[in-house]
């Protein structure tokens, strides 16, 4: 995930899309997993200087923390 995110810094990624790349299409994903990944990740990115932000109806853009 953070690999996906990474690679589209500072433009976002919709969920779906997330989810396609953690998950396998064999995969059967709770749909809460994305969200209980991207807590999980921003936790662990704390202190760094980057940081994972929400964008409604749009999905998640990881961006470093000085910009707005």
């Amino acid at each position: 995930m953070l690999e996906a995110l990474f690679m589209r810094a500072g433009r976002p990624i919709a969920k779906n899309v997330l989810t396609e790349n953690v998950f396998g299409l064999d995969d059967d994903a709770n749909p809460n997993a994305i969200e209980i990944y991207i807590h999980r990740l921003r936790r662990k990115l704390e202190g760094t200087g980057v940081g994972i932000v929400t964008l409604r109806g749009l999905g998640y853009v990881l961006r470093r923390e000085d910009e707005s």
